[in-house]
C-alpha cells in the first residue's frame, strides 16, 4: 500500500468533448492531516484555474445518457469505432507478418485502444521518419486510429525497412 495516491481521469475522449474539461482529480491518503492539506491545495488550484468552468460537457453527456435513443446511437457509434480500430490493428499485424515472415508483431492485434508501442529504438524511429516520412513518438508509440487501409502497407514497409 502506498501512503498517498493521486488519480486523474479525463472523460473528454469518451464523448469527444475535448474542450469542455470533463474529468476528475482526487487523492487517496492514509494520513488524515496530509489528506486535508492536499485537499486544500487542490481546492486552491481548482479555484485559480477553473473558477467558473463550462458545464457544457457534463450537460451533453447527461442528455445523451438519459435519452435512450441518443444513448443507443452513441453506443452504436462507439462500437463502430472500437471494431474499426481492432480491424486496423489486425490489418497492420497481418501486413507485418507477411513482410517479416514472423509473428513477432502479433501483439499489435492483441492490444486495445488508440495507441501501441512498436518496441523500436529511437534510432529506428528516426530512420522511419527520415527515410519514409513516418512520424511517431521517440519511444515508438503510434496512433492506430490515424491509420487506414492505404497507409497500413506504407507503415509496414517502413517498419521492416527500419529493422524493427
Amino acid at each position: 500500500m502506498v501512503p498517498e495516491t493521486m488519480v486523474a481521469a479525463s472523460c473528454s475522449k469518451n464523448f469527444g468533448i475535448y474542450r469542455e474539461r470533463t474529468g476528475l482529480l482526487f487523492t487517496v491518503s492514509n494520513d488524515a492531516a496530509q489528506a486535508k492539506v492536499t485537499q486544500q491545495n487542490l481546492t486552491h488550484l481548482n479555484r485559480q484555474n477553473f473558477s467558473f468552468p463550462p458545464d457544457h460537457g457534463a450537460r451533453l453527456v447527461t442528455m445523451i445518457l438519459e435519452d435512450e435513443g441518443l444513448k443507443a446511437d452513441w453506443m452504436a457509434e462507439l462500437e463502430e469505432v472500437r471494431t474499426g480500430m481492432l480491424g486496423l490493428r489486425t490489418q497492420l499485424a497481418d501486413a507485418l507478418r507477411e513482410r517479416s515472415g514472423s509473428d513477432r508483431f502479433g501483439f499489435i492485434a492483441d492490444h486495445r485502444g488508440m495507441f501501441s508501442r512498436l518496441g523500436a529504438s529511437p534510432e529506428q524511429v528516426e530512420k522511419m521518419r527520415v527515410d519514409h516520412g513516418i512520424y511517431m513518438v521517440g519511444d515508438s508509440r503510434m496512433n492506430i486510429a490515424g491509420l487506414n487501409e492505404a497507409t497500413i502497407p506504407v507503415l509496414a514497409d517502413a517498419i521492416i525497412a527500419a529493422g524493427v
